[in-house]
């Protein structure tokens, strides 16, 4: 099966025995031609896996004889507690610390801020 260029767009590849490529089918008439369905290598009765020659079940048993695991017996855990809400996410603050630095609920606009950096660098020239 040897692969070459549509002769109407001259673009997409297609099968020497196809008439034009599967894009130019579809502009044509509205709708796909009818592909070959793959079967499976193996049995020769299931439908094969997009990109592979087996089916899923083949493909399942030759992963059994090699020994790959597929499926989990039983499930994982990773150590994460459930958080009910945002309340258990944000850190408590400590009594020393500034609130209006470090509280998500107070939050300051930039313009704030630079004037409370203004106010406190004057205080600390003053000083």
């Amino acid at each position: 099966m040897a692969l070459v260029k549509c002769p109407r767009c001259e673009l997409n590849y297609m099968k020497t025995s196809d008439a034009m490529c599967k894009v130019c089918y579809r502009e044509l008439h509205g709708k796909l031609p009818v592909e070959e369905i793959e079967v499976c290598s193996t049995c020769n009765e299931a439908k094969a896996l997009p990109g592979k020659d087996v089916c899923l079940y083949c493909l399942r048993e030759m992963d059994k004889q090699k020994g790959v695991k597929t499926e989990l017996d039983e499930p994982v855990e990773i150590g994460l507690d459930p958080v009910s809400g945002m309340e258990e996410m944000i850190p408590e603050m400590a009594e020393d610390e500034e609130p209006d630095y470090h509280s998500l609920g107070d939050a300051l606009s930039l313009e704030a801020m630079s004037e409370q950096e203004q106010e406190d660098d004057d205080e600390e020239m003053d000083d």
